[in-house]
């Protein structure tokens, strides 16, 4: 996504992540991948849980409940107009730039 941003931003489009992760966490992920666009912590998952993206998934033969990943276009009326669950990073910008 932070190599998408430029691109984004000439069509008027914000990024925003947003993890389970506290703030600490995500500061250190952001100076360390320098991501350039704000991360929103959601400890509680209770915004992950009102997306649907909060549950069992599997990874490496192991069950896990967690962050599902996932990516949602929302307008400037704050309505959905794309989800995308279960998506890879390298996935997530271009999808978003097709639904453009």
């Amino acid at each position: 996504m932070r190599d998408a941003l430029p691109d984004l931003q000439k069509k008027d489009v914000a990024a925003v992540g947003i993890s389970p992760d506290k703030p600490a966490q995500q500061k250190k992920f952001d100076d360390k991948n320098g991501l350039g666009f704000p991360l929103l912590s959601d400890p509680d998952h209770s915004i992950a849980e009102a997306f649907g993206v909060w549950g069992e998934k599997k990874s490496f033969g192991k069950t896990s409940v967690g962050i599902i990943r996932s990516a949602f276009l929302i307008d400037e009326n704050g309505r959905l107009t794309n989800c995308w669950y279960k998506i890879s990073p390298k996935d997530t910008a271009p999808k978003l730039m097709d639904a453009l």
